[in-house]
C-alpha cells in the first residue's frame, strides 16, 4: 500500500517468528524514488500504543517512518508481541486479574531480535540502526547490550535507566508500589490493562505550556493518534468504553527503572550511541541520561541531545514545537559516513 500523501511512498506489511508460536508483525516503509542509502532502521514503540499508532499515522506531520524514508532509510515499525497485530499472549484473553504483568523487557528483546535479523535478511546489510522511544527506548538498550554486533547506530529517546530520584507516574508513590511495602512492586498490578481514548491525550496535554493544544501539536495528528491506538485492538469495540489493550509487564520494569534498579548495562553497547530527551518529558528523568551516558564507556561515539520546550510526544509535535529539531538529529546521526 502507499501512503496517501505521497505516491512514492510504499508500505509492506509482513510476520517473523520470535519465539514459538510468536508472529512479530513487522511494517517496512521506503521511499521507491530514492536510493536508500542510509540503510534500514527499526523503530520501537513504547509501553501503550503499538508501531503504527506511534510513528506512522496517514496524517502531514504524523509519521516518523514517511520523513525517514524520505531522508534515505528503510524503514521498519514493530510491533511486541501483545500489542497491535503481533501475537497476544492467550492470557491477554482471560480477566487480567488472574496474572502476573504479561511481556517483560526479556520476551521483547527476543521479539527484537527476530526482527533485526529478518531486516538483515531482507535488505542483506550486514547491520541495522534501532531507535526506540520511551519504554522502547529501554528495550532497544537491553537489546544493544546484547546484540550490538547486529547494529549501526543506537538511539535512545527519553526512555527510563535505572536513575534513582523521584518519578510520580510509575516510581515511589505511584500505583505501582506495594502500599504494604515501600519500595516494592505492588502485587495487585494485574497481567494487562484497558486503555481508553482520553488516557491516551491526557499528559501530552499537561505537558503542552500552552491553553490552545492546537497550537503546539495538529489536531488531525492527536485524533489519527487516538484512532490507531484504538484500531490496533480487535476488541476495542466491544469495550464501554472503546479501549484497546496493553501488556503490564512494561509497567512492572518501569516501576523498578524508576526506583534505581538497572534492567541492563550500557558499557556493554559497542555501537554509536545518540540519547535523545525532551526537556518537558514526564517520562524520563535527566537523571537517567545522565547516568546512561556515564556508563556508554564503549560506545564509539556517544551523543545527548535535549529538544528546549519539547514533549514526551515531540515527533508528533508541530514542527517548530522541537519536531523537526528531533528529525535532523535523528537523521544526521544515523547517517553512514560519506
Amino acid at each position: 500500500m502507499t501512503s496517501p500523501g505521497s505516491s512514492f511512498i510504499s508500505r509492506t506489511e509482513f510476520y517473523v517468528e520470535s519465539d514459538p508460536g510468536i508472529r512479530i508483525y513487522l511494517r517496512e516503509v521506503r521511499d521507491q524514488s530514492a536510493k536508500a542509502d542510509n540503510g534500514p532502521i527499526l523503530l520501537v514503540h513504547g509501553a501503550r500504543v503499538p508501531g503504527v499508532g506511534s510513528f506512522d499515522l496517514p496524517v502531514p506531520g504524523g509519521s516518523l517512518a514517511e520523513d525517514l524514508a524520505t531522508a534515505g532509510f528503510i524503514v521498519y515499525l514493530i510491533d511486541i508481541r501483545g500489542y497491535g497485530h503481533s501475537t497476544r499472549p492467550k492470557e491477554m484473553s482471560e480477566p487480567p486479574e488472574q496474572h502476573a504483568p504479561l511481556v517483560r523487557s526479556s520476551e521483547a528483546v527476543r521479539d527484537i531480535n527476530a526482527a533485526i535479523d529478518s531486516i538483515r535478511k531482507r535488505t542483506g546489510r550486514d547491520r541495522v540502526s534501532l531507535f526506540g522511544w520511551a519504554t522502547g527506548g529501554q528495550w532497544a538498550g537491553y537489546y544493544a547490550a546484547l546484540h550490538s554486533d547486529k547494529l549501526n547506530h543506537l538511539v535512545i529517546h527519553n526512555a527510563l535507566y535505572g536513575a534513582n530520584t523521584p518519578q510520580p507516574l510509575v516510581g515511589r508513590g505511584s500505583d505501582l508500589e506495594d502500599p504494604n511495602h515501600p519500595g516494592q512492586f505492588n502485587p495487585a498490578v494485574s497481567a494487562y490493562r484497558w486503555n481508553a481514548a482520553p488516557s491516551l491525550l491526557a499528559g501530552w496535554d499537561k505537558s503542552i505550556p500552552l491553553a490552545n493544544k492546537s497550537a503546539w501539536r495538529d489536531p488531525l495528528v492527536a485524533e489519527a493518534y487516538v484512532r490507531e491506538a484504538l484500531a490496533s485492538d480487535p476488541a476495542a469495540a466491544g469495550h464501554n468504553p472503546p479501549a484497546f489493550r496493553s501488556p503490564n509487564g512494561a509497567m512492572e520494569d518501569s516501576f523498578y527503572l524508576a526506583t534505581g534498579r538497572q534492567l541492563w548495562d550500557a558499557s556493554l553497547i559497542t555501537v554509536p550511541t545518540l540519547v535523545i530527551a525532551a526537556e518537558r518529558d514526564f517520562w524520563s528523568r535527566p537523571e537517567d541520561r545522565e547516568l546512561l551516558m556515564a556508563h556508554l564507556v564503549h560506545a564509539p561515539t556517544k551523543r545527548l541531545v535535549t529538544i528546549p520546550g519539547a514533549t514526551h510526544f515531540v515527533h508528533l509535535d508541530r514542527n517548530e514545537h522541537g519536531r523537526r529539531q528531533f528529525l535532523d538529529a535523528l537523521i544526521q546521526f544515523c547517517q553512514p559516513p560519506r
